[in-house]
């Protein structure tokens, strides 16, 4: 009997972790450092009890709920809840909504992209001028308006040569873009996965129509007492004509 081996796909694996560290990115620019360990807690089709999170987690609940709400705001978590019936209050169940997640690390990416842009753009255009000792950064206005010294240490303003850091901008946009690509991938996948999901759900539900439609039909159907047989009306016979005196006569004559 064969075995059936089931293969990794590295590319696939490889997706994944990129996915997960960019889940993590926009998940602590928005509720803080402590917050990434929830994606790996979260990132689950199921929805996970709070009080689990906050124990694999090891802090309050309360703490918990305070990030979570915080990405709640934007839509990255949802939750559902269940009443206890002995205790008689509700308990939160969350996940991570990978949708919206993508989405909104998109535009956090757009706009860092639109900054990078704008500092090259002022770095080929402007000059700067910089104080090497206490490592302070004017533009030219600036700098004539302190008489090109440094207002701390008095020390005289050098042009500084912006080459390296144009260079180091462009290296952050190149990769600022490529992760944007990704995204973009990642959110096109996820709107098709959706669709699916949503075309599955409607297909399913159409059929649970058509046999609910079906089932009715069949008990209306059982429900109506036949009809009794109609009986035919018989037409009523038509009574004879008396024949005339006048014509018995005249065969009399004959």
């Amino acid at each position: 009997m064969k075995t059936m081996v089931k293969e990794n796909n590295p590319k696939k694996q490889e997706d994944s972790k990129v996915l997960k560290k960019f889940l993590q990115d926009v998940v602590s620019s928005i509720a803080g450092k402590l917050a990434e360990e929830m994606v790996n807690l979260l990132n689950s089709k199921k929805h996970v009890n709070e009080f689990i999170v906050a124990k694999k987690m090891d802090i309050t609940v309360n703490q918990v709920r305070n990030m979570l709400y915080k990405l709640s705001d934007y839509g990255i978590v949802s939750y559902i809840r269940k009443k206890d019936r002995r205790k008689g209050w509700y308990t939160y169940f969350w996940r991570i909504e990978p949708l919206k997640s993508l989405e909104v690390l998109k535009d956090i990416v757009g706009k860092r992209i639109s900054q990078i842009k704008n500092q090259i753009s002022q770095r080929e255009k402007n000059v700067f001028y910089i104080c090497n000792r206490c490592n302070i950064e004017m533009d030219e206005e600036n700098s004539l308006l302190n008489n090109f010294t440094c207002p701390e240490c008095g020390s005289v303003f050098e042009i500084r040569d912006n080459s390296k850091l144009l260079k180091e901008f462009r290296k952050n946009l190149a990769k600022s873009e490529e992760e944007l690509s990704f995204i973009e991938g990642e959110l096109k996948g996820e709107l098709e996965k959706k669709a699916t999901t949503r075309l599955k759900e409607n297909r399913k539900e159409e059929k649970k129509k058509k046999i609910e439609r079906k089932k009715k039909f069949l008990e209306r159907k059982k429900q109506k007492k036949p009809k009794p047989p109609v009986k035919k009306k018989q037409k009523p016979r038509k009574a004879k004509k008396p024949v005339k005196k006048t014509l018995r006569k005249a065969k009399k004559r004959k």
